[in-house]
């Protein structure tokens, strides 16, 4: 049976696509106790998927998919997301590139006549790079992971070390206002984490279907991150939670 609280806090679920167990105490003025028994008949019922302090509409968790599958889904936004990235490139730039297919539709929009030099663990993002003379491309090696096109491993962190950069470019499978940026894959998150370490300014390229997302590597808390660029698709909830954090917040318009 759905109490009237029950429906409460399903109908703010529904606006907002997640709710905090703690925000729920102070606008039922009950316990946290009875929330989170709330959450666990709703979730038996299939009505929310339970998080660490609260709950999400819709499954945060992602799995792993291949990249050409991956280029299909949200095409249009990853594009226009690109086309404004690309904005921010800047002569004589240093930047990483990291995995993805949204940064991968960044790659095909850069058209800078000076030089710039990239640093890039994704084999399919140098490929697309290497056309351009003025760009030199600087591609990380290890192991190849065929579901990405991207490499792993710690020879790629270790060369990592002997670079510091202007910009990091990366991509994401989640980002949860608690866990903070996450991937599928560990050994991925480990060579993002020490791509943040040898970058000056980081920037994250995401469509909005990412928010509320969780994988199974962590990268980092949102701390790290000074820009996030995104489709209108974002709630206004989320927007305001990663400005509340300092964050730059870019929406493409449609």
């Amino acid at each position: 049976m759905v109490t009237d609280r029950h429906q409460l806090i399903l109908d703010q679920l529904q606006r907002e696509g997640r709710v905090n167990v703690l925000e729920l105490c102070k606008e039922l003025k009950v316990s946290s106790v009875t929330i989170r028994k709330d959450l666990k008949l709703l979730e038996k019922k299939n009505l929310l998927f339970r998080t660490h302090g609260g709950a999400n509409a819709t499954n945060p968790y992602t799995v792993d998919r291949p990249v050409n599958e991956k280029e299909k889904l949200q095409s249009s936004e990853k594009a226009d997301i690109a086309t404004v990235a690309a904005q921010l490139i800047e002569p004589n730039d240093s930047i990483i590139i990291a995995s993805g297919t949204t940064v991968l539709a960044l790659a095909k929009k850069i058209q800078i006549k000076e030089s710039l030099t990239v640093v890039t663990s994704a084999l399919n993002v140098a490929i697309e790079l290497i056309k351009h003379p003025n760009v030199e491309v600087i591609q990380l090696g290890g192991y190849l992971r065929k579901s990405s096109s991207s490499v792993t491993g710690s020879y790629a962190e270790t060369i990592l070390h002997d670079f510091f950069c202007t910009k990091l470019f990366l991509g994401v499978d989640g980002i949860d206002m608690e866990l903070g940026l996450t991937t599928t894959n560990s050994l991925e998150a480990q060579l993002n984490k020490q791509m943040i370490a040898h970058s000056r300014k980081i920037i994250v390229l995401s469509d909005s279907t990412k928010f509320g997302k969780r994988g199974f590597g962590r990268i980092c808390g949102l701390e790290e991150v000074d820009q996030v660029i995104t489709d209108s698709g974002i709630s206004e909830h989320y927007k305001k939670d990663l400005e509340s954090l300092g964050i730059e917040v870019t929406i493409v318009p449609r």
